[in-house]
């Protein structure tokens, strides 16, 4: 019932007598359903990734942050021919710090919505944001993801398509957007409290996993989610309440169970791609 409007039950009243003394109730629902699910084709679609219906382009608002961090070490051992949008080709200015992956729109239980109604990416709403994005949120591949109008684009116009649009009414545009993820970013600083800890980019070294954990947790009380690639930490993430005061997400989604109890933070010396070749436009 649902997904039939007030007017248009209104309108059908007659419609609605003469269906129920001639039909049998569940020839009715049978009806209703019908009517429910062509109202949900015209206006919405099923979106395949998160598996949330999405009527109209609207979803209900998220619940939480979760800023994802990654570990270029790691990432870029992957790595294995270069473009010129890929931050792992260059080592005199590669990243030697966790770089940002996105500011993620989560629900509590567990799922997030996605590709809700904005712009599209627009590179020039951020121009004046252009120095520090290429140095923490760069690219670490030379793909191109998709984007939510099922094209291909740049990192930056999946993150803002994919999650950014679905930040409202916190954030209200791109540009407050990417912003607001940068401030968030060089507030939890990470890589400096693994640093200080003594978590720091080696080659040879393996640390408990254990503490890592709990220096994060002493210095901003919230637990992290870890993603591993083999032995080596790849993803660091951090969840916050809206006002972004951090909080524990969720939905632990034992993520940390893809890591060894000792893990390694690559130095970027260790990175795999062949030397020899040239960054490609």
């Amino acid at each position: 019932m649902g997904c039939i409007h007030k007017k248009e039950i209104q309108k059908s009243e007659n419609w609605k007598r003469r269906a129920t003394m001639s039909s049998p109730p569940a020839i009715v629902n049978l009806r209703m359903l019908f009517v429910c699910c062509i109202l949900i084709a015209v206006k919405g679609g099923w979106d395949e990734e998160v598996g949330l219906l999405r009527r109209g382009g609207e979803q209900r608002e998220f619940d939480y942050f979760k800023l994802a961090l990654q570990w270029p070490g790691t990432y870029c051992r992957k790595t294995r021919h270069c473009c010129s949008s890929n931050a792992c080709c260059t080592r005199s200015n590669s990243p030697s710090v966790f770089t940002i992956h996105g500011l993620w729109t989560e629900y509590n239980d567990g799922t997030w919505p996605s590709c809700c109604s904005g712009r599209p990416f627009d590179e020039k709403e951020i121009s004046t944001l252009l120095e520090p994005m290429r140095k923490y949120w760069p690219s670490l591949s030379c793909g191109s993801p998709r984007s939510c109008h099922h094209k291909k684009g740049p990192f930056w116009g999946h993150e803002w398509e994919k999650h950014g649009t679905c930040a409202y009414p916190v954030v209200h545009d791109e540009y407050e957007f990417f912003l607001t993820t940068l401030n968030v970013y060089f507030k939890y600083n990470v890589t400096e409290v693994l640093f200080e800890a003594g978590y720091v980019p080696s080659n040879s070294e393996k640390y408990p996993l254990g503490g890592i954990i709990s220096a994060i947790q002493n210095a901003f009380h919230t637990t992290p989610e870890l993603v591993c690639s083999g032995d080596a930490l790849e993803e660091l993430r951090i969840c916050f309440f809206k006002n972004f005061e951090p909080r524990d997400c969720a939905y632990d989604t034992s993520l940390r169970r893809s890591c060894p109890q000792y893990v390694s933070l690559p130095a970027h010396g260790s990175w795999g791609f062949r030397s020899n070749t040239t960054a490609a436009s």
